[in-house]
């Protein structure tokens, strides 16, 4: 089972990566991130508070849950573009703190990649908690107002400096985080994204992933 870990803060460029690395290593592709949206747009949908830890694990574990490609669906709900809205933005950090609702999208993530015979799958936590063996850990990392740019393009309804306000809350949160923070596996390879092109990434992801084939060999 052939496994790659993208790892990193917010706006970053891990999306982007794994979706073109995925592409490129003809494997399949999840963002783990958005299954953490996915609970926190299905807690408010329900009119529920994210701050009510018990009650938002039970959601997380009675969810149905299918993140594509390019579409989410919640309960049967098309929530592709909810779930980058402001609100649920607000709410993800909290509901990404909760170890009961971590410890249940852990195991859904596993099974994913035990479905599919491996994949790339980018989040937060994927080389330290989920996939600690996987093949390649990659951990990226950008400018803070680069990545500032970067998401106030993909966000709906948030100007860059709201942007930039929920980044510096993001990292301060996912780093600090009892339940599985944000940090570089070990082993990972850091790459710093600013001012570096898509392809070039996956050119020098690529790269390793040779060098790491041809020593095996």
């Amino acid at each position: 089972m052939r496994l790659i870990a993208i790892d990193g803060p917010a706006g970053s460029g891990k999306s982007t990566l794994a979706r073109a690395l995925a592409q490129h290593l003809g494997l399949k592709y999840l963002d783990t991130g958005a299954m953490y949206r996915s609970v926190a747009f299905a807690v408010l949908r329900s009119g529920g508070d994210p701050e009510d830890a018990e009650a938002t694990a039970a959601v997380a574990r009675a969810i149905d849950l299918d993140v594509g490609l390019d579409y989410v669906m919640v309960d049967g709900v098309d929530a592709t573009v909810e779930i980058r809205g402001p609100q649920v933005s607000q709410a993800v950090s909290v509901v990404a703190a909760n170890p009961e609702v971590r410890a249940e999208l852990v195991s859904r993530q596993r099974e994913w990649a035990n479905r599919q015979g491996g994949g790339v799958l980018e989040g937060r936590d994927i080389g330290t908690v989920v996939f600690p063996n996987a093949e390649l850990k990659v951990y990226l990392t950008a400018d803070p107002a680069e990545r500032a740019r970067r998401r106030a393009k993909e966000a709906t309804g948030l100007d860059y400096e709201a942007v930039a306000a929920d980044i510096a809350r993001r990292d301060a949160v996912d780093t600090t985080r009892t339940a599985d923070p944000l940090t570089e596996a070990s082993d990972a390879v850091v790459v710093d994204t600013t001012g570096l092109t898509i392809d070039e990434v996956v050119v020098a992801i690529g790269a390793l992933l040779d060098n790491a084939c041809e020593g095996e060999a």
